[in-house]
């Protein structure tokens, strides 16, 4: 395997701390900790304030660094203020005119990896590996356009972008099949992938979680948090998916006595219209988000956590930060629609309580629950934990995937 060249292509990566882009910076390393030779083709780290930082904006539009000796070959996407459906094909279309440039950079490849969103990367990952004559491998951590329809985002298409999309899925259809390796995050997007496709090859890739990094039994009672109070904890990205409407509803139902402290850490395209949606609700508190090496401590300072999805919509995409939730050995509040992933996950393990109503009493009288009955809320927060070591633990997801790997290019 020294010999052994692999280019993945990826909207997000290093120096992104959260959701894609992190898990593909730690696969990444883990390829390169496993004498393979990786390039990475990206753009500009955006995610997820939306937002380039200062430090990469006044770097050129194409430019290439190096990140623990895997090369990274980048291209200074758009990336909108305001998101919305139009503006993210835009930012789709800009990260591709990129990545056709960028793709003459690579001189040799064993294996392309390509990580969707977007589908269109697919599309030029397919057209590199028929010039490399190598294998080709999708990871799908997104059905990004399925989400955004089904989110409402993109209900007042024109009739340009009501063509678009349905090329796109024509699209997506054909180069699914063309993939030697078509892998994804949870059962509910492998079947998925069956119903949009028939791949040759299916791959169940989950997201992990290291337990050495979130670490239950040793850490720092987070500067974010009042110990005086019982606190609820929301830490990822701020965006559509998430049922803010049913969050302030919630929140409507918080009387002091209860004596709760509601934390945000994050940011998102729905983040500004939070802030002024929660100002009457003095326990929500709006935080920056914290670097890697404190997410340890701000997760499992929390006394519970909470994700409120829209219960209308069957999720494509089982949340990463689930899994940081439940490792960190404190009970969560859920709500989404009742054929989720999660659901199955969170019944199935005892994590806490998941929700499918639309009644944001429920959820409050949830909270209570786990609020006054401590014995049983430790139970819950153990149980998470130990189905998390069991199923989704770093080791055991990346050596399975590693395994793969060599199979496949004992192939060529």
């Amino acid at each position: 395997m020294k010999s052994k060249k692999i280019t993945i292509i990826t909207a997000n990566f290093y120096p992104e701390e959260t959701a894609i882009g992190l898990y593909t910076s730690q696969f990444a390393k883990y390829l390169k900790n496993n004498d393979i030779e990786i390039t990475v083709l990206t753009g500009f780290p955006y995610y997820p304030i939306w937002e380039i930082p200062a430090e990469y904006k006044k770097k050129q539009s194409f430019f290439e660094e190096n990140y623990e000796g895997i090369r990274i070959i980048r291209f200074k996407q758009f990336v909108p203020s305001k998101v919305n459906f139009k503006n993210r094909i835009i930012m789709i279309l800009s990260f591709t005119f990129g990545l056709v440039i960028n793709s003459f950079k690579i001189n040799k490849s064993d294996l392309i990896i390509c990580i969707v969103p977007f589908t269109l990367n697919s599309v030029v990952a397919r057209v590199i590996s028929f010039f490399h004559k190598s294998k080709f491998w999708i990871h799908i951590q997104d059905f990004e356009f399925d989400l955004l329809i089904d989110s409402g985002i993109g209900s007042k298409k024109s009739i340009f972008l009501r063509a678009f999309v349905s090329f796109l899925h024509k699209t997506e259809r054909v180069i699914l099949n063309s993939a030697d390796i078509v892998s994804s995050i949870s059962s509910s997007m492998i079947s998925k992938i069956h119903e949009k496709s028939t791949a040759k090859d299916v791959f169940f890739f989950p997201n992990w979680v290291s337990l050495k990094t979130i670490d239950s039994t040793n850490y720092t009672q987070h500067k974010y948090f009042d110990s005086t109070k019982f606190s609820l904890l929301y830490s990822g990205n701020i965006g559509e998916k998430q049922d803010w409407n049913y969050f302030i509803e919630f929140c409507s139902l918080i009387k002091k006595e209860d004596n709760i402290e509601i934390i945000i850490v994050g940011n998102g395209g729905y983040y500004s219209n939070l802030i002024e949606k929660s100002t009457k609700f003095s326990f929500v508190k709006f935080k920056d988000l914290v670097p890697y090496d404190e997410l340890s401590d701000l997760l499992c300072s929390a006394d519970a956590h909470f994700l409120f999805q829209k219960c209308e919509v069957v999720d494509s995409v089982m949340p990463s930060k689930l899994l940081g939730m439940m490792a960190s050995s404190k009970p969560s509040i859920i709500t989404g629609n009742e054929k989720s992933e999660v659901n199955t996950i969170i019944t199935n393990s005892n994590a806490g309580y998941y929700l499918f109503s639309n009644n944001p009493q429920e959820a409050y009288n949830c909270v209570i629950k786990v609020k006054n009955d401590n014995k049983n809320a430790i139970k819950m927060g153990y149980d998470a934990k130990k189905y998390v070591e069991k199923f989704y633990s770093e080791e055991s997801v990346l050596n399975t995937t590693l395994l793969k790997i060599k199979s496949l290019l004992d192939e060529k």
